[in-house]
């Protein structure tokens, strides 16, 4: 069994890995608070009343930058970030990265390609979330930054004119169908998520595997605050359309109170899922630029099972981690023996010793040794796809 030691950082490097993403982090807020001074002209069309959901935002910018930067530190992160930017930057590979990001773009980020393989209704779920939050915040910030503001057109007040970054940008009029999406856009949102939230607790409930490891503050604090902000705003909207504003500023406190303390959550929960996610992107680069190259031979049977790359940038990392599992003799490091011939060399060891106290001779160590075979090859049990086939070992 291969030995690990792990060596603590001194106070000097932890002090060093702190200040670089709190300095990114104080950047990224600078340049937002910039962006809402400028975009409001200089908070002429700013909403006072708006004010706590800009400061909440802003904190949201400073941590959640601030962890990103951090994580980007860590050295299998950094290593993946490193790599996928040069396979994706490789010269005579630019213009084919190119279109393969957009097309990742478009199957794994909009359309959730990659959640519909492992279920339809997980699937639609995620979807139905993901794109309520989005259209959601496309309408909220411009709002509240002062980004975007609505004006009624002078000389004719059948009309509405939208002013983005305090420049005319176009006229609708007031009964018009986009007048009607527009300035309903909140609802359609809300009612995008709550159908989302509820088929997510509808599996945390049923699923038993969901079940066994589902915790509160990652599994259902999230959907509870999803579902609090939306369900706020319909209230909001059902106060001024259907009541004649009868408890409205009561609700409109309860919404800010769910909406600000969102935000505030944001960076420390599994919201943080959502700026890691696109990371992903440039693994897929690194994992074509891998399969281009030279493979990784297994040292005990000689079969290929990965890229040479990704074995020998896993050997590096675990080295910067202070792992060590170098192996005595030709294999070198344990890396480099493949999925199977170390389950393999498991139960081999265990008969090794059980032949040692019966007083039989263990069998010779003779190279190349055949590939073990499972005897349950893992029928209907995955792979999603092709790079999950690749890296199947039953």
């Amino acid at each position: 069994m291969p030995e690990a030691a792990l060596r603590e950082p001194s106070r000097s490097s932890t002090r060093r890995q702190v200040i670089a993403p709190v300095a990114w982090g104080a950047g990224a807020t600078l340049v937002l608070s910039v962006l809402i001074l400028v975009g409001s002209r200089n908070l002429a069309h700013f909403d006072a009343a708006l004010v706590g959901y800009t400061f909440s935002v802003l904190f949201a910018t400073f941590g959640l930058t601030y962890r990103y930067a951090m994580w980007l530190q860590r050295p299998p992160t950094a290593m993946y970030w490193r790599r996928g930017w040069q396979a994706f930057l490789r010269p005579g590979w630019r213009r084919r990265n190119a279109g393969m990001w957009f097309r990742r773009v478009a199957e794994d980020v909009v359309a959730n390609r990659f959640i519909f393989a492992r279920n339809r209704l997980r699937g639609l779920t995620h979807m139905l979330i993901m794109w309520g939050c989005l259209i959601a915040v496309a309408i909220t910030f411009p709002l509240v930054f002062g980004w975007l503001h609505f004006r009624p057109v002078p000389g004719d007040l059948s009309l509405y004119e939208a002013v983005a970054f305090g420049f005319p940008a176009f006229r609708f009029p007031h009964d018009s169908a986009i007048a009607f999406f527009l300035f309903h856009g909140l609802v359609w949102a809300s009612f995008l998520v709550i159908a989302g939230v509820m088929l997510a607790v509808r599996r945390r409930m049923r699923d038993e595997g969901a079940a066994a490891v589902q915790r509160f503050a990652e599994d259902f604090m999230p959907l509870i605050l999803l579902f609090a902000v939306s369900l706020t705003g319909l209230m909001l909207t059902a106060s001024y359309t259907w009541m004649g504003g009868y408890a409205y500023t009561f609700i409109a406190i309860l919404h800010a109170i769910t909406v600000i303390g969102t935000f505030l959550w944001l960076p420390f929960g599994k919201f943080f899922h959502i700026f890691q996610r696109p990371a992903q992107l440039g693994v897929g680069f690194y994992k074509d630029a891998g399969r281009a190259q030279a493979l990784a031979h297994c040292r005990r049977c000689g079969h290929a099972f990965s890229s040479r790359m990704h074995i020998e940038d896993l050997i590096e990392v675990e080295h910067q981690l202070g792992f060590t599992y170098e192996i005595p003799g030709d294999d070198g490091h344990y890396q480099w023996i493949c999925p199977r011939c170390r389950r393999a060399s498991l139960a081999m060891a265990q008969g090794a010793l059980w032949r040692g106290r019966r007083g039989g001779t263990p069998l010779p160590d003779t190279r190349p040794l055949p590939m073990p075979v499972h005897v349950n090859p893992g029928l209907r049990q995955g792979p999603l796809g092709v790079e999950d086939a690749d890296n199947f070992y039953p």
